[in-house]
């Protein structure tokens, strides 16, 4: 594993903002959403969110506009935007266990461990990622739709 893959200033909770703005973008009357509007729904920090919302940007699953009637859109319909998607677009620089493999030290038992820890934390990516690929934006609006 390379050492950059888990030092980032990206944190886990990005995925959870992504997953919740992609929500607000596609609800059916919104075609264009500034950056502080986005922000205000969510009690999140504009500067935090429009770093999150650039990278989303980056992948192709949103698009932005400038300009008075400006802000950010969905680049895809609900539907073909999978979970698995979203956290892949962050994945690269912030593999929720990561920390776990940090924990190892460079005393002997820590390079043993670290190499335990790779093989199973591993695992544990492709795990989330074959649970993740089983749902989209829209199935979460769905599932909230349901609760209301």
């Amino acid at each position: 594993m390379k050492q950059e893959y888990c030092t980032s200033t990206q944190h886990p909770k990005w995925f959870g903002l992504a997953v919740q703005s992609l929500i607000i973008l596609s609800q059916g009357d919104v075609k264009t959403c500034p950056s502080m509007e986005l922000a205000k729904s969510l009690q999140s920090e504009p500067s935090l969110l429009r770093r999150i919302l650039s990278v989303l940007a980056k992948k192709g699953l949103i698009g932005t506009r400038e300009g008075r009637d400006g802000g950010y859109h969905l680049m895809k319909p609900a539907e073909s935007i999978r979970l698995v998607d979203v956290y892949d677009a962050f994945r690269a620089d912030s593999r929720l266990s990561c920390g776990i493999i940090e924990t190892a030290g460079t005393h002997p038992l820590g390079k043993s461990m670290k190499s335990a820890l790779e093989d199973i934390t591993q695992e544990m990516d492709n795990s989330m990622r074959d649970v993740l690929s089983k749902y989209t934006i829209a199935d979460i609006v769905k599932q909230l739709e349901a609760q209301l």
